[in-house]
């Protein structure tokens, strides 16, 4: 069974917790909420202390497609800031959430004077850089494998028993397009995965809701056996 990665506040001893919340702002957001947009220049980095979110980029032709999803934990806008460049997505909250606002200069200032900041820091940039060259090798495989390991890492990092079933339902609001944005491939081609599943049994849907059934069986898809 494959570890999941420490998320940069977890990383941190209590020491470095307080002294980020001494110079941070909480601030809390209901679902479905934008708070940094793609383009803006970066003046601060966010810690997801609760909740989800989105990371969504739009191109020039108007096409928005989800890239990631950031949970409990996590640093948020972190490559700008370190690039002191403009930001390359949208965030915008999944589920209801509680953040920490961080001025870039005095977060960096923090980083330089306490160790386990930048050591954590420099871990989630590590992270970054690892998903990105993964998700770039993993666009050769067969999309119904991606597809399957997508769900079994949703229901691992956020599933919930699913209502009057006995599956476990992901408990976040993804659309078909969301699917096939964290896939690149297009919504059609996770559709018709989708739709075999679904007839086989191993998924339910609902409106943008879905409850895996046959983790056996999706595992079988997205590692082979």
């Amino acid at each position: 069974m494959v570890t999941s990665p420490t998320p940069f506040w977890e990383a941190l001893d209590a020491g470095d917790r307080a002294a980020l919340l001494r110079a941070a702002t909480q601030v809390p957001l209901a679902a479905d909420r934008q708070f940094l947009a793609q383009g803006e220049g970066s003046d601060h980095l966010v810690v997801l202390l609760h909740g989800w979110v989105k990371v969504v980029a739009q191109s020039q032709a108007g096409y928005r497609a989800l890239l990631a999803l950031r949970g409990p934990g996590e640093l948020l806008g972190e490559q700008a800031s370190v690039e002191n460049g403009r930001r390359s997505a949208t965030l915008v909250t999944a589920t209801a959430a509680d953040l920490l606002h961080l001025p870039a200069s005095r977060f960096h200032v923090l980083a330089r004077a306490r160790p386990g900041i930048a050591a954590a820091l420099e871990q989630t940039l590590v992270r970054r850089l690892r998903e990105a060259d993964a998700q770039r090798a993993g666009i050769t495989e067969p999309v119904p494998a991606r597809l399957a390991a997508l769900l079994l890492d949703l229901v691992e990092r956020c599933g919930l028993p699913e209502p009057g079933g006995p599956g476990r339902r992901i408990g976040l609001t993804l659309s078909q397009d969301d699917l096939a944005g964290l896939l690149l491939t297009s919504r059609r081609t996770v559709s018709r995965v989708l739709e075999q599943w679904r007839a086989r049994g191993w998924i339910v849907t609902g409106r943008q809701t879905l409850a895996v059934r046959a983790v056996d069986q999706l595992k079988g898809q997205a590692f082979g056996g």
